[in-house]
């Protein structure tokens, strides 16, 4: 490439020939290109914020792995609990009894999962006793009938620290009168709150004793709860600790099965809207046919010129070409920029726009959270960016070819 495409075809853009509408056009193109190239990497970080923070939420607040028995009750806990804390990469083994209940206050009533924990080692398989906001864990006490509610669940029973709640459990006992469902009434000593609203609605907490004397399930446990020190090896882990254990067969189960479909829905959601958003991108392109159309139309006389001075076709579709290139590389380089500075302050300026507005755009009970967290990853940026610059590459090749095309004699006749 000589010196002279370089200068002719940056000159080009910067025509002020007929008010500069040609160097206006440009413009618009390059805004265009930006806008889109914008869109698209905050909708992706948007996505992979929204992935990232519900893994981490889960993670913060349930077992990464569960191991349960196959034919009931695990009645030997105590030594699978012993040979399973024994192995390389588990943090903490803890015993845990679960079941559905009924929980009434008053004329209100609500279906939530019970779970039974012991208070002391809880603490160090999740980190749900970090996020009691009212009340201790310490407060759950064997015998005492005390219970830890969510705050969703609190909030729809309208109970708060103090009030009594009663939990009827699914099984029922037989009297000379019929089949009596079991009712216990529990005191609530506290409420979490951990930001997901599946485990704040439909979780409440209560002493391991006082959940075997409610279910009763004797001395056994519905299973044991995994932590470890490396979450995304659950799966494969929990799996080679059940085949160590031996015996007559245990129900294993992670984190990554119970939420699958959360990620499975966010991985397709983001590659649609890679695609949907992307036609913003080839409109931008498109513009760019336009723009680089209406100059070499404009330009057929110093075309024709530079032809007869000894300008080959390739000089002449290289100096059009790099114009498409240079509107193509600013908008990318400032759509990528914007996109960037708006994905790492989203949260601030959704935060002020639902404060102008009055309004909340994101309802915990459906989207999990009430914040909107983007995570900006190198790899979207390049991603986005390089399908955008092969673009608007890809849409300087028809207006570059007609104007090498260009006939000297023809366009000079009139003139």
């Amino acid at each position: 490439m000589s010196a002279y495409e370089w200068l002719i075809g940056t000159r080009y853009l910067r025509s002020t020939h007929r008010r500069g509408f040609v160097s206006f056009v440009a413009l618009m193109s390059v805004c265009g290109l930006m806008l889109g190239v914008a869109t698209l990497i905050v909708v992706l970080s948007v996505m992979n914020g929204f992935e990232r923070e519900l893994r981490n939420r889960i993670l913060a607040v349930t077992a990464h792995a569960t191991i349960s028995g196959v034919e009931g009750p695990l009645t030997d806990w105590q030594d699978l609990q012993r040979r399973l804390q024994a192995r390389p990469g588990v943090a903490a083994v803890v015993p845990y009894i679960e079941s559905q209940a009924m929980l009434m206050h008053g004329t209100r009533m609500a279906g939530a999962s019970v779970r039974g924990v012991l208070p002391g080692e809880e603490r160090h398989a999740t980190g749900l006793a970090q996020r009691i906001t009212q009340g201790s864990l310490d407060e759950l006490k064997s015998g005492s009938f005390t219970t830890i509610l969510g705050s969703a669940l609190a909030h729809e029973l309208q109970v708060g620290v103090g009030d009594s709640v009663i939990l009827i459990a699914p099984e029922g006992s037989a009297t000379p009168t019929g089949v009596v469902p079991r009712m216990r009434r529990f005191r609530v000593v506290g409420v979490f709150e951990s930001g997901m609203y599946e485990f704040d609605r439909g979780l409440a907490l209560v002493h391991l004793a006082d959940a075997a004397l409610l279910f009763r399930t004797g001395a056994g446990v519905t299973g044991l709860r995994l932590a470890f020190t490396e979450p995304l090896r659950a799966p494969a882990q929990v799996r080679a600790a059940a085949l160590a254990l031996g015996g007559p067969g245990y129900y294993v189960d992670d984190w990554t099965q119970n939420h699958a479909n959360f990620f499975r829905s966010i991985e397709i959601t983001k590659s649609m809207m890679f695609l949907i958003l992307l036609m913003i991108v080839a409109v931008a392109a498109f513009n760019i046919v336009a723009t680089l159309v209406m100059i070499v139309k404009e330009k057929q006389t110093d075309i024709a010129i530079l032809r007869t001075l000894g300008a080959g076709p390739r000089n002449i579709l290289l100096t059009f070409a790099i114009q498409g290139i240079l509107i193509g590389l600013a908008g990318t380089l400032l759509g990528a920029s914007l996109g960037t500075l708006l994905a790492d302050n989203l949260q601030q300026l959704v935060a002020g726009l639902e404060h102008l507005l009055g309004t909340q755009f994101l309802d915990a009970r459906v989207y999990y959270m009430s914040d909107l967290p983007a995570y900006v990853e190198g790899w979207d940026v390049f991603k986005v960016c390089a399908v955008a610059f092969v673009l608007c590459a890809l849409a300087t090749i028809y207006p570059a070819w007609r104007a090498a095309r260009t006939a000297p004699a023809e366009a000079l006749r009139h003139e």
